[in-house]
């Protein structure tokens, strides 16, 4: 896109570890940053497998104390928030640890801005809200979608709203994000497929988002090509550790992209149909994608041309418009190969809440960078579409 005359800024973890093994350097990150006691914020399900035991060990071997809160729900609330803040401040804790996807970290996001700057969690909804730094903070992911491991947006649903509420603020970026696809290669087949459509929407997102620069471009478009390239087979064998680690590299790419570029409607409107039904939302973004790109497509043409040849396609030839028809087509093809439900009605989603949701999704922080303007009535007919 056009550099306008403005300042672009540039979010990033300040440690970044990767490959096979990383998250063995929890402890040593940990002695780094001189914590006395921990509060590992993980799902049930990582919680009861071991694997936070795991963790809390490695931590616990250097000389920190740690407890494990197993609280993170899909689709975190207000409410974990509520109940991990409360396990933080009972255990005395004075640092955090993430360990799991997108709903750990997002969790571990909320309450440490609390901790730190006090109130609701409600209170920091929006842009840069926070007035003091977090408690020192490690992120160990274990899917290759989100990228919340290393990025300053954290969703956290408000349940009495049943709205997702977008809060996007630096300092909820983790001093250290550790990428080991090795924790990756237990997630489950439909795990694995909605994390990579996840993973691949905020690449093209970030793409053709309006403030997108030559360095989020760069990011985006190589994670394009890796997510194509290597999302099948990870599905089709999740213990294919040089797909699961391309993947690793993929998610973190489309990460650094949308950190900078931010998003469009495909996420504006994924995350109302998260507040209101709890569904997955790699799921909805995988559905949506394909809607909302056909809805842009003519405020940027060149842009998804551009998508198809890093997708693998063979565009020579082809004029401009068809070449990004051809992006879309391809999109929809690798959603189908990984099978993603091919309609929100799939998902029980109802006709009679799309207003509701259209008139939420244009007010969501992610709307703002969408390459082309939507009236509500065009919200509506996006999600029409995606039934």
């Amino acid at each position: 896109m056009a550099l306008g005359e403005q300042v672009y800024g540039y979010f990033i973890p300040t440690v970044n570890l990767m490959g096979v093994g990383a998250s063995k350097e929890v402890g040593n990150q940990v002695k780094v940053l001189g914590g006395t006691k921990a509060l590992i914020v993980t799902d049930g399900f990582l919680a009861k497998s071991g694997m936070a035991d795991q963790i809390k060990s490695q931590v616990e071997a250097v000389g920190t104390e740690a407890v494990i809160f197993g609280g993170a729900e899909p689709n975190p609330t207000d409410i974990n928030v509520h109940n991990g803040l409360k396990a933080y401040q009972e255990n005395n804790c004075d640092m955090i640890i993430s360990l799991g996807g997108g709903s750990s970290h997002d969790c571990a996001k909320g309450i440490g801005i609390v901790a730190s700057n006090g109130g609701n969690i409600r209170d920091y909804e929006g842009i840069d809200k926070s007035t003091k730094p977090m408690p020192s903070f490690i992120a160990i992911n274990t899917t290759a979608g989100t990228a919340s491991e290393m990025t300053r947006f954290c969703i956290i649903t408000d349940t009495d709203r049943s709205v997702k509420m977008a809060i996007v603020d630096w300092r909820v970026t983790p001093n250290v994000a550790i990428n080991d696809p090795v924790l990756m290669s237990g997630m489950p087949p439909a795990l694995t497929a909605a994390t990579g459509m996840d993973a691949l929407t905020h690449a093209v997102e970030a793409y053709v988002s309006t403030i997108a620069t030559p360095v989020t471009d760069s990011a985006a478009l190589m994670a394009i090509k890796l997510v194509s390239e290597n999302l099948r087979n990870a599905v089709a064998n999740g213990q294919n550790m040089v797909a699961r680690d391309k993947m690793a590299y993929a998610e973190f790419l489309a990460g650094m992209a949308f950190n900078n570029a931010s998003l469009g409607y495909v996420h504006a409107m994924a995350h109302q149909l998260g507040g209101f039904y709890n569904l997955p939302h790699g799921v909805c973004n995988a559905i949506l994608l394909p809607h909302v790109c056909k809805f842009n497509l003519i405020a940027c043409p060149e842009r998804f041309a551009e998508i198809a040849a890093a997708m693998g396609e063979n565009i020579t030839g082809l004029s401009v418009r068809d070449a990004a028809d051809v992006a879309i087509a391809a999109i929809q093809k690798l959603s189908a190969d990984v099978g993603i439900p091919s309609g929100l009605k799939d998902l029980s989603v109802k006709d009679e809440d799309l207003n509701v949701m259209a008139g939420n999704a244009m007010k969501d922080a992610c709307s703002f960078t969408n390459p082309r303007t939507a009236t509500m009535a065009d919200v509506i007919e996006i999600y029409r579409c995606a039934m």
